[in-house]
C-alpha cells in the first residue's frame, strides 16, 4: 500500500493565459460542455450555464452577465460568470466559475478569481459572493474559495435537498 500523504505533491505545469470578456456563438456549446465534463454539475445546472451564455449574446451587457473567459493557446480553458446583484449597491455574485478538468491545478482558477474580482473592482464593485454546495464533492471547490480569500459567510443547511446545504462565501474588494 503506497502513502500518499508522504508523497510530494505533483503541480502541474503554469500555463500561459489570455483573457476575452466577448462572448461568442461558439461559446454557447463549448462552455456547457467543459462544465459538464467537470462531473459536478447536474445537467439541468449545465443547461443554465448555457443559458446565460445565450442571453448575454442576445442582450449583451444589458442581460446582466458578464463573463471572464481563460484562454491558451486561443482554446477556452476555463471562465467565470459574473453580475451585480439587483437592488444591491456594490454587491456581485459570482454565478460561475469553471476550468476544464484536464487543465485544474494549472493555476486558471486562481487567476480567473484574481482577474473577475479587478472586473468587479471597476464596474464599481465592493463585495463578491459565491454559493455552493455542502456535498463532499465540493469539498475542494471550498477549499479553493477559501484560499482566494473569501470567508464563508452563512450555511443554509437541507437548501438545496436533504443533506445538500447552500453556503455562501464573501469577500470585500479593496478599494482602489
Amino acid at each position: 500500500m503506497v502513502n500518499r500523504s508522504t508523497m510530494p505533491a505533483v503541480k502541474k505545469k503554469t500555463l500561459p493565459i489570455e483573457f476575452r470578456y466577448d462572448i461568442k456563438p461558439s461559446d454557447v456549446a463549448a462552455l456547457a460542455d467543459m462544465a459538464m465534463k467537470t462531473g459536478f454539475f447536474y445537467d439541468h445546472e449545465v443547461a443554465v450555464a448555457a443559458e446565460l451564455v445565450t442571453e448575454r449574446l442576445e442582450k449583451g451587457r444589458a442581460s446582466g452577465y458578464e463573463f471572464v473567459l481563460a484562454e491558451v493557446a486561443g482554446e477556452v480553458v476555463g471562465y467565470t460568470c459574473f453580475g451585480e446583484i439587483p437592488c444591491t449597491t456594490g454587491s456581485y455574485d459570482l454565478y460561475w466559475i469553471v476550468v476544464a478538468q484536464d487543465k485544474q491545478g494549472c493555476g486558471i482558477g486562481r487567476t480567473l478569481v484574481q482577474e473577475t474580482e479587478r472586473n468587479v473592482a471597476a464596474l464599481g464593485g465592493r463585495k463578491i459572493y459565491i454559493e455552493t454546495s455542502s456535498r463532499p464533492q465540493y469539498e475542494p471547490t471550498r477549499g479553493f474559495y477559501l484560499a482566494t480569500g473569501y470567508e464563508q459567510a452563512a450555511l443554509l443547511p437541507d437548501f438545496y435537498g436533504p443533506g445538500d446545504g447552500k453556503l455562501i462565501y464573501v469577500r470585500t474588494l479593496s478599494a482602489a
